[in-house]
């Protein structure tokens, strides 16, 4: 449809995000409130966190925050710089000064250089588009999280500036409205050039006590291993303003990752709100190899990009799942410096940069070893070639700093040991599920899945809470142990369960052919007993030093059983993270 021109064109109107409330905030007493920019970094030592309509927009809306303070205290440069920061309760007195000076770039609404959108962004038919476009909790066709539905008709200039900067992170791919002036389009579309930055990304940063923590924790200096920094970084708001097209240009550091201009967008108002937006393609970016600059996702090896491009290694950002909670992918948030890299050459997965700069300041002590973090996962799960969001992931894991020690990497491999043992013990329990579904003549796929569920469920927050306990247990192996035992315990219930709700037919028995060919009869008292032995190989012997994790062959009784610990079925491969939200 053609609008015309916005009514109350003769006034000019301003929303100015360094002033106006827009940003959700939850404060010390649980209570919430909306600041502005400034507000936030006045009170940041009051407030618990930002919060948002969705996990993925406080995500964005963080990274946005660390953009700011990065850019007005210009670094910090080193260790030492960012520890006077750390003890100083004023830390963020400069960003006050800092918006001020940009203040202009920072308005929602101005004429010529509106916040993160390209003044007058037009297609070619001059058409105006719903605002379902920007709200990502109302996919096209089937709404979901959303108290709007099915259509969105109006924001708040508030609710619109937090969307413009989720797009830009988020934003789904596919075929979009060409924009006039775009050498891209073609046929009046442009075909489809990825997800928003973040989108591609396994999201996490870390959490403190309070928003001032949680900034600083994720402050990182310019001295640290593993990331370039550029002396031209700057953020989207110390750019010139961008036009329809893309000039191709690459990423040059933080400042500008977390500002990353994917889209190209301009809000249609009036004195009253946001009733329409035009939204189209931006500057693409590839994620292949971007972790000298991206410090929040973990990565991992891609063998298919190694031999398609000829080099190696090339890294991809390691997506979250949404099947799995942050625990049982706690190999990626901990992995990388635990792995050889001697003769084997580079590892086969990174954690986040993030991480290891938090890693580096509790090894060089300025973070105590029992100080407590909550590593927080966000992502998005797409689906249909990207041009649709299926999933948000969203979960915490509580862990002490003792886990990303740099010359210690004790505590993590034990922790990183025991979310295995309760691996191996769940698909252990999926087996007894078939076996028994087995031994009535049943489909065994569904009776597994749900054991395997159902288990995964029984240990989540055990293993919260052995975690979190690390940081006061003296001996990681031991505490290894207590864990061990515990797990035993929980699927030795639930295996017990299944074998009581069995059925007399269960008990009765059939013949059973095996992958051999060999026949055996297979009744539920048969099945139990391999439940033990296997539960047994996979766990060793708790109260033996010797026995965590050994990895050896677990074979059950009358030869029908897995040769290796766990299903009968090949291992799982998935190996990222998450699932709904989990406070602990």
């Amino acid at each position: 449809m053609t609008e015309p021109p916005d009514a109350g064109a003769g006034e000019t109107l301003s929303f100015d995000l360094t002033s106006r409330p827009w940003i959700p905030v939850l404060r010390g007493d649980g209570s919430q409130d909306e600041l502005s920019l400034r507000q936030v970094f006045a009170r940041a030592g009051e407030l618990q966190r930002v919060v948002g309509d969705l996990a993925t927009q406080e995500f964005a809306l963080v990274r946005l925050l660390l953009a700011v303070a990065h850019d007005a205290l210009d670094g910090p440069a080193d260790i030492e710089e960012w520890a006077e920061l750390w003890e100083d309760p004023d830390c963020f007195a400069p960003v006050q000064a800092y918006l001020e000076e940009h203040r202009e770039r920072f308005d929602l609404l101005h004429p010529l250089t509106p916040f993160l959108q390209t003044a007058g962004l037009r297609t070619a038919k001059d058409e105006v588009f719903s605002l379902n476009r920007i709200v990502a909790d109302v996919p096209a066709g089937e709404p979901f999280f959303s108290a709007r539905m099915p259509d969105v008709d109006r924001l708040t200039f508030a609710e619109a500036a937090r969307w413009v900067i989720h797009v830009h992170a988020y934003d789904t791919s596919g075929i979009k409205t060409g924009m006039a002036g775009d050498d891209r389009v073609k046929g009046g579309k442009v075909y489809p050039l990825g997800t928003g930055w973040a989108g591609g990304l396994g999201g996490v940063f870390v959490e403190g006590e309070t928003l001032r923590e949680t900034l600083l924790l994720n402050l990182v200096t310019a001295d640290i291993e593993g990331l370039e920094f550029s002396p031209g970084d700057r953020p989207a708001w110390r750019r010139e303003p961008c036009g329809s097209g893309s000039d191709g240009r690459s990423a040059t550091g933080l400042r500008d990752l977390y500002t990353w201009q994917s889209r190209r967008v301009r809000l249609h108002h009036d004195a009253d709100g946001v009733h329409g937006v035009v939204l189209g393609y931006g500057d693409p970016l590839a994620w292949r190899n971007m972790h000298g600059r991206e410090p929040m996702t973990p990565w991992r090896r891609s063998p298919v990009q190694e031999k398609k491009l000829g080099r190696s290694p090339v890294y991809l950002p390691l997506e979250h799942d949404p099947a799995r909670s942050a625990w049982r992918g706690i190999a990626s948030l901990l992995a990388d410096r635990l792995e050889e890299t001697g003769g084997a050459g580079a590892p086969s997965r990174l954690r986040p940069r993030i991480l290891e700069w938090v890693a580096r300041l509790v090894t060089e002590g300025h973070l105590s070893r029992r100080f407590l973090v909550r590593a927080r996962v966000v992502g998005v799960r797409y689906g249909t070639q990207q041009s649709v969001v299926d999933e948000v992931v969203d979960d915490r894991l509580v862990m002490p700093v003792v886990l990303l020690h740099g010359q210690d990497p004790t505590y993590a491999r034990q922790a990183i040991a025991a979310a295995e043992d309760a691996d191996r013990a769940v698909r252990v329990l999926g087996d007894l599920a078939a076996d028994l579904a087995r031994a009535t003549g049943s489909e065994q796929e569904g009776p597994k899945s749900a054991a395997r569920a159902e288990g995964f469920d029984a240990l989540d927050h055990p293993y919260r809470g052995w975690l979190s306990a690390m940081a006061q247990a003296p001996d990681p192996f031991e505490h290894r142990h207590t864990w061990q035992r515990q797990v035993r315990q929980t699927v030795g219930r639930l295996g017990d369960r299944l074998i009581a709700a069995a059925g007399d037919a269960a008990w009765e028995g059939r013949t059973h052919t095996d992958a051999k060919g060999g026949t055996h009869w297979l009744n539920a008292g048969l099945a139990d007993v391999w439940f033990r032995g296997r539960l047994a190989r996979a766990l060793g012997d708790p109260g033996s030093p010797s026995s965590p994790g050994s990895g050896e062959g677990v074979a059950a009784p009358g030869g029908d059983g897995p040769s290796e610990p766990g299903p009968t079925g090949p291992p799982e491969t998935d190996h990222a993270v998450t699932a709904p939200e989990v406070h602990v």
